[in-house]
């Protein structure tokens, strides 16, 4: 609060009181700090040596950091090997660091200050980046809902048309059933009438006439209702279909290409890891052929391990969220949702005749399992029992199979080679590389991504094939 200019000291409100109180000190010039601080008081650059009264603290010692006069430098500092100046001198270069560093900092100043300039800037650029992400939604979103719209009114106009169409066909079996009723009624009522008058000759001739006419009309066929259900018929054959479903759906996606490991996490048991899918609920599935299914969160933390008796070779989910587990022995299982086992027996081959191999299950809930020495592949319903259709690989091993997602397609590998099969099975083409192996994906498009690995130096490439160019493959990644 207060600097005494005789003692050279800074004091707090009670000090400053004990030293007004002091008879030694009552003569002391104390001066505010606030006085100070504002200029309204100027501090006394010389006090007087406490030792020495009549001399001034000319000096500076820079050991002790402390104003001396000459003969203090002389007795006590010099002779202890401290190095002293003038006062004067050890001011102007106090003054000329004080000066370098209000420099430094107003450079320094001047540096954030055009850093937070800039952050201003980046902020301004990444709004107006968001917002036009989010115009570019909103403009496919319109986009999708006009193009949702004219779809929707040119179906209907459709149904339109073909509801004109059926109801004219019925009108016309209408009509001609009543224009039917009317005669009926017209030559029954002239029957009936002649039998009120008298009929002989020419009257009598004419009524029998008109009684043949109306039981020959009446021996008729009647009416043809297979006629009115074929009508019924072909309307029921024309049906509406999706051309994808609801949940597929989507306006598009925002990308961001940084990746990061999230989490590092070590299996339960190591080296027993055989397959690992994506559960419906979001979560990873990983199997162990010492048993279980190890279900982790996407930050990697076990969550549960389900069917631990079960030594998992094989994991795959149907669409309705229940299970199908292959197991080590090519035992097939089904499962709920929340992993109670379904009385259903797959017919497989054991391991022992058939062999290991891929596994997979198609966008019908069709199930595939591999064999690798026998060299095919049993198509299963999730009903189970026999297989309904068995597909002969041509020699291939069907190490590893993946299905499509819009087709019955197949994508089957063995080491070097990928082979794809149609709905029936058939062989539609092969690429093969020697010396590296291949593991396929499919896309959502149903393009088909293939890493070719050689064990020895790594991922060599990733090759995309494109459904629309055929037997064309780019290369995306090298040595990468």
């Amino acid at each position: 609060m207060s600097y005494c200019q005789d003692c050279g000291k800074y004091m707090c409100q009670s000090c400053e009181k004990v030293h007004k109180n002091s008879k030694l000190d009552s003569n002391h010039k104390v001066v505010a700090m606030s006085d100070v601080l504002s200029g309204k008081v100027p501090l006394e650059r010389r006090r007087k040596c406490k030792k020495h009264p009549n001399d001034d603290e000319e000096y500076f010692c820079t050991k002790c950091r402390e104003y001396i006069c000459s003969k203090c430098g002389m007795v006590r500092h010099l002779q202890a090997g401290h190095q002293i100046e003038e006062a004067t001198i050890h001011e102007e270069n106090l003054k000329e660091n004080i000066k370098k560093l209000q420099d430094r900092a107003k450079s320094k100043k001047t540096t954030i200050e055009n850093h937070i300039d800039f952050i201003k800037t980046q902020r301004n650029e990444i709004t107006n980046m968001m917002r036009r992400l989010n115009d570019d939604i909103d403009k496919t979103y319109e986009e999708y809902m006009q193009l949702l719209s004219a779809r929707r009114e040119a179906l209907k106009c459709q149904v339109k048309r073909l509801s004109e169409k059926f109801e004219k066909e019925l009108q016309t079996m209408e009509e001609e059933s009543r224009q039917t009723v009317s005669h009926v009624n017209a030559m029954e009522e002239l029957v009936t009438n002649g039998m009120k008058v008298p009929l002989e000759k020419d009257a009598l001739f004419a009524h029998d006439t008109l009684c043949e006419n109306l039981k020959s009309f009446l021996e008729r066929d009647d009416p043809d209702n297979q006629s009115l259900k074929g009508v019924v018929e072909r309307a029921q054959e024309i049906s509406f279909r999706t051309e994808a479903k609801v949940n597929e759906l989507r306006l598009g996606e925002l990308r961001d290409y940084t990746w990061d490991v999230k989490a590092d996490v070590e299996l339960l048991v190591k080296g027993s890891m055989t397959c690992t899918t994506r559960a419906p609920d979001g979560k990873m599935a990983v199997g162990s052929c010492e048993g279980g299914i190890h279900l982790y969160s996407p930050d990697g933390e076990l969550q549960q391990t389900v069917l631990k008796d079960v030594r998992v070779w094989g994991i795959e989910f149907l669409s309705d969220g229940q299970s199908v587990v292959r197991d080590t022995g090519n035992n097939i299982s089904l499962y709920t949702p929340q992993w109670g086992e379904l009385d259903v027996t797959f017919e497989t081959m054991g391991n022992n005749k058939g062999g290991y191999g891929g596994f997979t299950v198609d966008r019908d809930d069709n199930i595939y399992v591999g064999y690798w020495d026998s060299k095919k592949i049993q198509v299963f319903t999730k009903q189970g029992g026999k297989a309904v259709m068995e597909i002969l690989c041509d020699g291939y091993e069907p190490l590893q199979l993946v299905s499509f997602h819009t087709t019955r397609k197949l994508i089957l590998t063995e080491l070097s080679s990928v082979v794809c099969l149609n709905g029936q099975g058939k062989k539609e083409k092969v690429l093969m590389k020697e010396g590296v192996c291949a593991f396929p994906a499919v896309c959502r498009d149903d393009s088909v991504i293939v890493a070719w690995v050689k064990y020895s130096e790594g991922l060599q490439k990733c090759d995309k094939e494109d459904k629309k160019l055929g037997i064309g493959f780019e290369v995306l990644r090298d040595k990468n």
